[in-house]
């Protein structure tokens, strides 16, 4: 495969320079040449200041071999239309890449859904916004039938587009929604993944359920919610008796996530959001300060999302990669305020305590003996 050679501008700090690069590479066909760096990404005219725009247009030419650009922040149509036209080349910003992203991964018919919502929903203001700047370069945006003109067409069309795939949305969620109601009539307890894209979620989610989803260290490989059922030693005098639990794995968060990108999710994530149980996975592999950058964007999301903190259970996986006496320090620098417990899925070092505590919570403990009327 031919790869497409593009230039990074984004901010200089190293975990957003890392976490741009990860999103450009979760892309096959991309190669990185060069980052570029800028403090401010929020000029009128390019996005960046002119200085460095006029320095990435020497680049380009120089080299003649950079296919397309791309700004780790969001851009307006003006600012593309304008760094394109000084550049010569095709420019996207991180918002169109995230979309990108989400079209290569999508494989259930509601994610695919969620994925053109988003995408008419970065449109539509761009789509007045394109007219106006064909007006301004003295190029016509073109008149439809009735005096009608072509951008008013377009944005009508994008909002009956809209309405179509809301409904659809709405169908899906009805459906999860009965799904739900009878699973709940049988009183098997439900527990969630969440936490940083690639911070191990489905790789903990194939271990319980003996699934075989891909994992990647790739950004987004999950971007539809999975249900599945698992077994757990339960807690009680017998021994022998295994309890029944629901483990949903769920699309990653990622930081700078626009807030309509969160809303077309929304959905899709309340399943896993009304569980009765939330683990919330970190990589602890990672530098201390990434995984505060990490942990911290999490919970701004979980907030936004309304989800109930009292039912939030942290996890650091990947402990295999550290020494496990740096637990406590990463449990007091992330001033982490849940319960927490430290697994590996690849040695398995944790796990079967991790399925012991899960029984131990009050709510799966009530919830299995109402189901097989155990007696305490």
């Amino acid at each position: 495969m031919k790869s497409s050679k593009v230039i990074l501008v984004t901010y200089p700090d190293d975990f957003i320079i890392n976490e741009g690069k990860q999103l450009i590479l979760s892309i096959p066909e991309y190669e990185i040449v060069k980052v570029f760096t800028q403090k401010y990404l929020n000029h009128s005219k390019y996005g960046m200041g002119s200085g460095k725009a006029e320095e990435i247009e020497k680049f380009v030419k120089e080299t003649n071999e950079i296919e397309e650009i791309i700004v780790d922040e969001h851009l307006s149509s003006k600012q593309i239309y304008n760094l394109e036209k000084l550049i010569g080349i095709p420019v996207k910003d991180r918002e169109r890449l995230i979309l990108d992203i989400f079209y290569t991964r999508a494989t259930t018919v509601e994610a695919k859904l969620q994925i053109q919502l988003a995408e008419i929903e970065y449109e539509m203001p761009r789509v007045r916004e394109h007219a106006k700047l064909l007006s301004n370069s003295n190029e016509r945006a073109g008149k439809g039938g009735m005096g009608e003109y072509i951008v008013d067409v377009q944005f009508r069309d994008l909002k009956r587009q809209m309405s179509f795939i809301k409904e659809k949305i709405n169908d899906a969620k009805i459906k999860r929604n009965i799904y739900q109601h009878q699973r709940q009539k049988t009183g098997i307890p439900v527990v969630s993944l969440v936490g940083y894209t690639s911070s191990g979620k489905t790789t903990l989610f194939n271990l319980l359920t003996n699934e075989y989803k891909e994992t990647s260290t790739n950004l987004f490989t999950t971007l539809s919610t999975t249900t599945r059922s698992f077994k757990v030693p339960h807690n009680n005098k017998n021994k022998e008796r295994e309890g029944g639990v629901l483990i949903v794995d769920t699309v990653g968060f990622i930081s700078r996530l626009p807030t309509y990108m969160i809303d077309a999710f929304k959905s899709t994530l309340e399943e896993s959001l009304g569980a009765d149980l939330i683990l919330l996975l970190i990589d602890s592999a990672e530098k201390i300060e990434d995984m505060r950058i990490k942990y911290s964007n999490c919970m701004d999301i979980l907030e936004e999302l309304n989800v109930d903190k009292s039912k939030l259970f942290t996890i650091l996986t990947k402990v295999d990669k550290i020494d496990t006496r740096m637990i406590n320090e990463i449990v007091e620098k992330l001033e982490i305020n849940s319960d927490v417990i430290a697994i590996s899925s690849n040695t398995g070092y944790g796990i079967h305590k991790l399925k012991t505590l899960l029984m131990r919570k009050q709510f799966l403990e009530t919830k299995y003996n109402e189901n097989t009327n155990v007696k305490r």
